[in-house]
């Protein structure tokens, strides 16, 4: 099994002695309006888990807090100062590179983490022989192309991070469309200003579309984060 707690120390070393890979999820404690307050969470540790699955690669736990200043004004939302974020992530990469892992696959669930995907360059520069991928998810090209042929009014918090596994048991769903906000004006607002401004939470859009759309852009996901980890590895 590929899920880290899944294995132990010893089992971790024969790996590293055939395959130098491994993914970290990186996701976000944050607002998801009616959805679960870790979305950002469950999708990239779920998805890590079914894309490495089949090809045996060890997948770490995800890590759960991110850089979300912006939500501090909706109860539940933890937020990472960006200094911080990036000293986890480096410690992270330390330790994963000092123990023999090469190639690193980051698959990110929350859009604030994209100072790291600068920062992955400047730690391979220190690195000689890393090779560091930084995945969005939910914008990758096959993806969001999927996302658009279903519906392209999709924002955080609307339809498109809407699945089986992350909506809440007893928690119903308005059933309307909500317009699309004005994203300069909200990266302009403090939290408070900005609670204000989306309400809920959702940034536009459905708040549910059927499980068969969702399973589709799934399936999507799952295989373009795969061909991640089988191919494009500089040598």
């Amino acid at each position: 099994m590929t899920p880290i707690e899944q294995m132990n120390w010893m089992q971790v070393e024969r790996r590293l002695e055939t395959d130098d890979r491994c993914v970290l999820p990186l996701g976000s404690t944050e607002q998801h309006a009616y959805l679960s307050l870790c979305v950002d969470n469950i999708l990239p540790e779920r998805l890590a888990r079914e894309a490495a699955e089949p090809l045996g690669v060890p997948v770490f736990p995800v890590l759960p807090y991110g850089i979300t200043p912006y939500f501090r004004g909706y109860p539940g939302s933890v937020t990472l100062r960006v200094q911080t974020y990036l000293s986890v992530v480096r410690d992270v990469l330390d330790s994963l590179y000092e123990q023999g892992f090469r190639r690193i696959l980051l698959v990110n669930g929350h859009g604030g983490n994209t100072p790291a995907q600068g920062f992955v360059g400047e730690w391979m520069a220190d690195h000689p022989g890393a090779r560091v991928k930084f995945h969005n998810w939910w914008n990758a090209p096959q993806v969001w192309a999927q996302v658009q042929a279903t519906d392209t009014n999709a924002s955080h918090a609307s339809w498109m991070e809407n699945f089986p596994w992350t909506r809440l048991e007893g928690v119903a769903l308005p059933d309307h469309e909500k317009a699309p906000l004005d994203l300069n004006r909200l990266r302009l607002l403090g939290p408070q200003e900005l609670r204000t401004y989306l309400e809920e939470g959702n940034y536009g859009g459905r708040f549910q579309r059927p499980d068969e759309d969702m399973q589709a852009i799934w399936e999507t996901a799952v295989l373009e984060t795969r061909a991640l980890l089988e191919e494009g590895w500089a040598q």
